[in-house]
């Protein structure tokens, strides 16, 4: 019996030293799942910038809520209704004229002090604007559309006044007339002094009109102070009435009433083109002239200040100056997008022939000189009432 037990014992130990003489076999590795890269998220837009206001949306926005515009025109009625006509067109906008020489204009809002009858002032020459601007009565604004001016001349450099136009002055004749009388037609400024035009010739106010204050102011630059007043003052003697109005001797050429007139040749130009008086003559004054920049501007304390802003760039685009030569008005434009009016090239006059002038000392010297050339003729026994110095 002890021997079969000690048999079954061996067998036991045998079969638990070969188990423990296996080695377990290793876990089969677990190759970690590939991973792809993440895809970046699709970057958010950026948000959309509030769209730009376009400022002259707006600007026509505020004109139209003011619903109105008051304007004082010193160009010739027949462009300043059809322009302010096409404005309201265009804009809706209630517009109002009055039709006043550039002096009128001066002396009123000069006289009102910032409390503007009116909003703008369009058309004439800019020698009275300057004044007002430096007297401060005259609203800077800078328009989106001077851009297309066709030099920094045509400005104000503080946006006071923008130009529209340029004027050439010289002598208008009446060629029937002068055959009649047998005249010789003046050449330039030193002929107008022959004793043989005494009587003949008409010139506008140099206290109302902005055409003569050129005048003053050509002759100043041309011959210096005190030369250029003495040859005003002998003018004088050849001159028979001084129109209230620039255009005022224009008007009269063609009839004969007046044989020679000095203005601005585009006003010419209107008499013979568009009222039929083929017999008036043209002079650009040979030793040279001076022309004028017809100008637009805002009145300081304007009530409708928008509307008056929206003119301005109304007044420097074709949709205003390209009426001018259909309303009889031949002046050159200064603006590069509109188009120039063929008569004035036809009747030889250049833009470009003209003398250097300053118009610095046009602004701050006008109202003595007018002074002194006033009081001039009247020490040199001359008439300066209101009948030969019309004002009305």
């Amino acid at each position: 019996m002890k021997k079969l037990f000690a048999v079954l014992l061996a067998l036991v130990m045998v079969v638990s030293l070969a188990a423990c003489g296996q080695t377990a076999a290793p876990a089969a590795e677990t190759k970690p799942a590939e991973t792809k890269p993440a895809e970046a998220a699709p970057a958010e837009a950026p948000a959309a910038e509030p769209a730009q206001a376009d400022p002259m949306e707006e600007l026509i926005a505020a004109a139209k809520a003011e619903g109105e515009l008051v304007v004082y025109g010193s160009c010739e009625e027949e462009y300043l209704a059809a322009a302010c006509e096409n404005f309201q067109k265009i804009y809706g906008i209630k517009t109002t004229y009055q039709r006043l020489s550039t002096g009128e204009v001066q002396a009123k809002i000069e006289e009102e002090n910032g409390n503007p009858s009116a909003d703008v002032w369009f058309g004439g020459t800019t020698d009275p604007y300057n004044v007002v601007a430096a007297e401060g009565l005259l609203e800077p604004y800078e328009a989106i559309n001077a851009s297309h001016l066709m030099g920094d001349m045509y400005r104000d450099a503080d946006g006071c006044w923008y130009g529209i136009y340029k004027g050439i002055l010289g002598f208008m004749v009446n060629t029937d007339e002068m055959e009649r009388l047998g005249l010789e037609i003046p050449q330039d400024w030193a002929d107008l002094l022959k004793p043989e035009y005494q009587g003949k010739i008409w010139l506008s106010n140099y206290n109302t009109a902005g055409t003569a204050k050129l005048v003053i102011n050509t002759m100043i630059q041309k011959y210096g102070h005190d030369e250029g007043i003495q040859y005003l003052v002998d003018l004088d003697k050849n001159i028979e009435v001084y129109t209230k109005s620039g255009s005022g001797p224009s008007k009269n050429v063609g009839t004969g009433e007046c044989v020679i007139g000095i203005g601005f040749l585009h006003d010419g130009i209107h008499q013979i083109v568009d009222n039929g008086y083929g017999n008036i003559g043209l002079v650009i004054p040979s030793s040279g002239t001076s022309f004028e920049i017809g100008a637009t501007a805002i009145f300081k304390g304007a009530a409708h200040s928008n509307a008056a802003k929206l003119w301005i760039e109304y007044a420097l685009s074709p949709d205003c100056v390209n009426l001018a030569k259909d309303n009889g008005s031949y002046q050159f434009l200064v603006i590069d997008n509109a188009e120039q009016p063929e008569q004035a090239a036809e009747f030889g006059l250049d833009p470009n022939n003209v003398m250097d002038y300053d118009f610095e000392d046009a602004k701050n010297n006008i109202k003595t000189y007018i002074e002194e050339v006033m009081t001039a003729i009247s020490k040199a026994g001359a008439d300066v009432g209101e009948g030969r110095f019309q004002t009305s």
